[in-house]
């Protein structure tokens, strides 16, 4: 489950954000001050920050410039919301290191979409690093999938969800996020398709005794469990 840092001052609409994202499946965070928000962010770093511009005491904008110049928040998302909508403030916004700026009145299906994009931009799935859980290794340069050297046949789709379940191990993810981040929110299938995919996925790993790390939470989703089984002789 992605966590998202709302950083808002304006009570009514940190709380629209805050319902509208954990309907979505997001947890959520709340700071009402550039003060609040940097504790948070020290104690545990979210996966995107909704930041408004206009904060008591330090401003939006120079906690994101703060941000940015931090080697451990240098690549933290960030998106820019404000009642500022000059040409000016947008670049401002974005200059500072925003990776997106959203201006209000604003739409919550606009900033559910965006925050999507966003996440999406920042994910590993984007890098050909190879990720090892256990004993199951996935090369995404390679499009290969093994457990001590013996190869798993995988469709593209399960290949796909394979990779972005071992990139994120031992997280809860619903089907609708699962749609979102493995097949694009611009795919309109059903959610039922995920189960599909996943039932394939098991059956895939099966010959390396892999099925089993994935999980399904009742009335949840999916999840992928790094606990592996020994190979029988």
């Amino acid at each position: 489950m992605s966590q998202v840092l709302v950083v808002e001052d304006e009570s009514a609409i940190a709380e629209l954000m805050s319902i509208n994202l954990r309907h979505a499946g997001y947890e959520v965070v709340i700071a009402a001050t550039a003060d609040e928000a940097q504790q948070q962010v020290d104690r545990v770093l979210p996966d995107l920050v909704v930041l408004d511009w206009m904060l008591p005491g330090q401003s939006g904008l120079q906690l994101a410039k703060r941000w940015r110049s931090q080697p451990r928040t240098r690549d933290l998302p960030i998106i820019m919301l404000t009642a500022r909508a000059e040409e000016a403030d947008k670049i401002s916004g974005l200059d500072a290191g925003a990776d997106d700026y959203l201006t209000k009145p604003f739409s919550t299906h606009e900033l559910m979409a965006r925050i999507r994009a966003v996440l999406r931009r920042k994910a590993p799935e984007a890098l050909d690093s190879a990720v090892e859980i256990g004993l199951l290794k996935l090369d995404p340069a390679t499009r290969r999938v093994s457990r001590e050297g013996q190869e798993v046949r995988l469709g593209p789709t399960e290949f796909r969800l394979l990779h972005f379940f071992m990139t994120h191990p031992e997280r809860v993810h619903s089907r609708s996020q699962l749609l979102d981040r493995v097949w694009g929110d611009h795919v309109f299938i059903e959610e039922r398709t995920v189960d599909v995919h996943v039932k394939r996925l098991r059956e895939a790993l099966t010959p390396v005794q892999c099925a089993h790390m994935i999980e399904t939470v009742r009335g949840a989703g999916y999840r992928l469990t790094q606990q592996v089984q020994t190979l029988s002789a």
